[in-house]
C-alpha cells in the first residue's frame, strides 16, 4: 500500500483595487498626491464583501474627502505577475470637502493637460487617458 498525500488546494490570491477618474464641472480631475508614488487618482484595494463601485467611493472619500457619485465603468488594468486587478472608474463630485488624509500629502482638482503632466507613476497616465476615452470602454490591459 502506497503511502497517501493529502493535497491541499490553495485558492489563488488576487488584489483587486478601484480607482476613480473625478471630473468636476469644469473639466478638471481629482488627483491626490501619496507618499510613496507621487501625484495619481484616488483608489485602493477593494474590501471583502464590498462592490467594486462601493470601493471606489469610500475609498475616493477617505483619500480626499470628496463624495462622489460613480458615472461609468471605465475598464480593468490587470498586473498580471504581482496578480493585481485594477478596475477604472469615471465619476463626478457630489459633495465633501477636499482634505488630505494618511495617503494623501495634497489633493486637488486640476485641469486635465495639467494632470496629466503630473501624474508620472508607471502607466497611470495612460490608465487616465484610457478612462478619458470614450472610444476605449470599456478596456482590459494586461501589463
Amino acid at each position: 500500500m502506497g503511502q497517501s498525500t493529502t493535497h491541499t488546494y490553495t485558492p489563488p490570491k488576487h488584489f483587486v483595487s478601484a480607482a476613480t477618474i473625478v471630473i468636476n464641472d469644469n473639466k478638471e480631475i481629482l488627483l491626490i498626491k501619496g507618499p510613496m508614488r507621487g501625484w495619481e487618482m484616488p483608489g485602493g484595494i477593494v474590501e471583502l464583501g464590498e462592490s467594486l463601485k462601493d470601493g471606489a467611493i469610500r475609498e475616493t472619500k477617505e483619500e480626499t474627502g470628496i463624495d462622489v457619485e460613480i458615472l461609468k465603468f471605465c475598464g480593468i488594468f490587470q498586473n498580471v505577475k504581482k496578480s493585481i486587478c485594477n478596475t477604472l472608474f469615471l465619476a463626478k463630485p457630489i459633495g465633501g470637502n477636499l482634505t488630505t488624509s494618511a495617503e494623501s500629502l495634497e489633493v486637488g482638482f486640476f485641469p486635465i493637460e495639467q494632470a496629466l503632466k503630473m501624474v508620472t507613476v508607471g502607466n497611470f497616465r495612460e490608465r487616465i487617458e484610457y478612462c478619458l476615452d470614450n472610444s476605449k470602454h470599456p478596456f482590459y490591459i494586461e501589463f
